[in-house]
């Protein structure tokens, strides 16, 4: 990307609507509540030929430093800080408030170049907001509509002005499509004892979820080294599921941070309906998620839910046992621990769990040490004449029942894919293997082949019969 912009202004005046429109994807949550963004989100953005950084933020509300809306708003002014140009938005069917003044004020001082931008120009009666927004002696406003995409040639020409050809259009600008996913399945061809390398040099994104409150954005924050995510101690600040980037070791990892997600029962309200449905589709895009548990109060049954949905999705998981540093006699405490993840979790067994405190450091490098050891064991291939000796062995130790008198044959197994493994198997009657048969080679297969902790898939596949459909001749 070429600069860097930021969008700030007051709440409800369509900030996110605008972020959303420039990087073509509904990304930042858009609700009529004022102040429903509160940490600063990055997206790339493209405005006809230009290409850049953009940066959503909170509205600016006039409160104490120490309050919820004082930090949002040191978090707008990080991201004002750190933009090479602002937009400043205003409502233009509402026209100009004191917080505009005060917002256009501060950002007079700062001497960074400042676009005007005059939404929701396309409604009746806008005309007088509009011209209200020469007062702020920000220079000459842009009429857009973020919501229906109108004006969107003359904000580009205004960028473009503000911060000066050279910057938007660098001379040896190159432009690369950026890869938004990673093929999950691996059906290449391979040779019979072909087993693919792991890449520890790509980058590995991490989802982080949990209940409110569990400490999750301040575990990020340890991460980073700095307050790059709004934390407090009130429960649900987060409500985007914001992606941070930075470099663990030399490899590069993408983190989500998430909002917390209570019983569906008690999400009674639009907008965290909203929160946990972009959480869900973080744990979808991610390849290893963390479920923080706060090891006050572990194991309640949200907390096992949420496991479940993750080992459901096919995801790598891995427990992080949060605010560890408010535990007495640890050692106890993590034996009680690790024997009530093997019985209540039996559907990951052996996943890997690790106590940690955010708030002082503690476990931090053990946690990433667990997060790329989970992802090889979910990048696993193994070649198929491994497994196929494999199955041989535990045919010859445990048989598949007979059912109905007649006897069922496993003849060939091979792993269809990776990320999660999946592996299938030829039989007779596939329809007719118990669950009980299936559950012995998954287990099997997690001893044999040192594969604790991930999702892994088992399917049959029945062999084709020619005479299947020929009548029998009498």
């Amino acid at each position: 990307m070429t600069f860097t912009v930021a969008i700030v202004g007051r709440p409800n005046v369509g900030k996110s609507t605008l972020f959303n429109r420039l990087v073509g994807k509904k990304l930042a949550l858009v609700d009529d509540t004022p102040g429903v963004t509160r940490d600063r989100r990055p997206g790339d953005a493209k405005l006809v030929d230009l290409r850049f950084t953009i940066i959503d933020t909170a509205g600016l509300e006039q409160s104490a430093p120490e309050t919820l809306q004082g930090r949002m708003w040191a978090q707008t002014e990080e991201a004002i800080e750190e933009a090479d140009l602002t937009l400043f938005v205003v409502d233009a069917k509402y026209g100009l408030t004191p917080a505009d003044q005060t917002l256009g004020e501060m950002l007079r001082r700062r001497g960074k170049p400042v676009v005007l931008v005059a939404n929701k120009s396309e409604a009746r009666g806008s005309d007088g907001g509009f011209y209200d927004a020469y007062t702020l002696g920000l220079g000459e406003p842009c009429p857009i509509s973020a919501e229906h995409g109108q004006g969107m040639i003359d904000l580009r020409d205004a960028i473009v002005a503000a911060i000066g050809e050279d910057v938007a259009f660098p001379p040896d600008d190159a432009f690369e499509e950026a890869e938004t996913d990673v093929v999950l399945s691996g059906d290449e061809e391979e040779d019979e004892d072909y087993e693919p390398a792991y890449d520890d040099t790509k980058p590995l994104r991490v989802a982080i979820i949990g209940r409110p409150n569990a400490g999750k954005s301040t575990l990020i924050n340890r991460f980073l080294g700095e307050d790059r995510l709004l934390t407090g101690p009130e429960a649900g600040i987060t409500r985007d599921s914001i992606s941070v980037e930075w470099d663990w070791r030399g490899r590069t990892i993408k983190m989500f941070d998430t909002a917390g997600m209570r019983r569906k029962a008690k999400v009674t309200e639009k907008l965290e309906k909203l929160s946990v449905a972009d959480s869900l589709r973080s744990i979808r895009f991610a390849e290893t998620v963390v479920i923080v548990f706060d090891s006050t109060i572990p194991f309640e049954k949200q907390d096992l839910q949420l496991v479940d949905l993750v080992i459901r999705e096919g995801r790598a998981a891995v427990l992080a046992f949060n605010k560890w540093d408010l535990v007495e006699d640890a050692q106890a405490f993590l034996a009680d621990l690790r024997e009530k993840t093997e019985r209540l979790l039996p559907q990951a067994r052996g996943i890997r769990a690790v106590p940690i405190s955010g708030q002082t450091g503690y476990g931090l490098d053990r946690l990433m040490q667990s997060i790329i050891d989970t992802d090889k064991v979910w990048n696993r291939r193994i070649s198929t004449a491994k497994l196929n000796r494999w199955l041989d062995m535990q045919v010859t130790q445990h048989p598949p029942p007979a059912v109905s008198g007649r006897r069922l044959r496993l003849k060939y197994m091979t792993q269809v894919k990776a990320r999660p493994p999946a592996f299938m198997i030829s039989c007779t009657r596939p329809e007719a293997i118990p669950e009980s048969y299936t559950r012995y080679l998954v287990n099997g297969l997690r001893k044999d082949f040192d594969m604790p902790g991930v999702p892994i898939r088992v399917h049959y596949r029945g062999s084709d019969n020619p005479f299947e459909h020929k009548a029998k001749k009498r």
